[in-house]
């Protein structure tokens, strides 16, 4: 059994855009620079999934602040040219917009590229917000970057809230939050979601949009 949503809150990168090469160009740059190997497309979408400041103090120790600013000015050199909308997210945002449900977005990319990529794609007024890294005090899977995209509704964390994303750290940040944990991406969950499980798993957002139609 799931609730119908009174809210929806999309992760970004892969769930709505596909960011994988600008990622992996980006992070390829910051490795060369820090003198480690290079990762395939494939090691990113596999290693990427926390904020850059839970991850880079892990994987590059004292340099990791030299290794942000190498991130980020790669990134930022590429990211809008390279900004991609997946084949049916501008017919999903429209469909969840013709429901009258609203929208939020909570990403761990930070917090300033995603207003930038959301103002470009002519995104930004359709969330009621859009909460990147470092917005809140803590990032994905933490609670905190969910409240602070509720901030303003009259609504509570329960299960009538939906997080969408396309990773396990989404489902687990839902289950941290008390809120309905769904899967949106062509593969389903595999063993990395163990103990992570998705409430659903829909393939692309045609499924999405009728789950939300036929749903409570």
């Amino acid at each position: 059994m799931i609730a119908k949503p009174r809210l929806l809150i999309f992760d970004w990168d892969n769930t709505l855009i596909d960011s994988w090469p600008s990622i992996n160009q980006a992070i390829n740059v910051t490795l060369r620079a820090m003198d480690q190997p290079e990762w395939s497309l494939e090691e990113t979408r596999d290693r990427v999934a926390k904020s850059l400041r839970d991850s880079f103090p892990a994987r590059f120790g004292d340099r990791w602040p030299e290794a942000r600013q190498i991130f980020y000015d790669a990134f930022e050199a590429i990211h809008i040219d390279w900004l991609t909308p997946l084949p049916w997210a501008v017919a999903l945002l429209d469909g969840v917009a013709e429901l009258g449900i609203p929208m939020a977005v909570v990403s761990n990319k930070n917090g300033r590229f995603l207003r930038e990529e959301a103002k470009h794609l002519g995104w930004t007024e359709r969330f009621h917000r859009l909460v990147g890294a470092q917005d809140a005090a803590k990032d994905k899977p933490a609670v905190e970057p969910i409240r602070l995209a509720m901030e303003g509704t009259d609504l509570a964390l329960g299960p009538d809230i939906w997080m969408v994303g396309d990773a396990p750290i989404d489902m687990e940040c839902a289950r941290n939050a008390g809120i309905s944990a769904l899967l949106l991406r062509d593969e389903p969950p595999g063993p990395e979601f163990a103990g992570k499980e998705p409430l659903r798993h829909l393939a692309d957002g045609p499924a999405l949009l009728n789950l939300i139609r036929t749903v409570g």
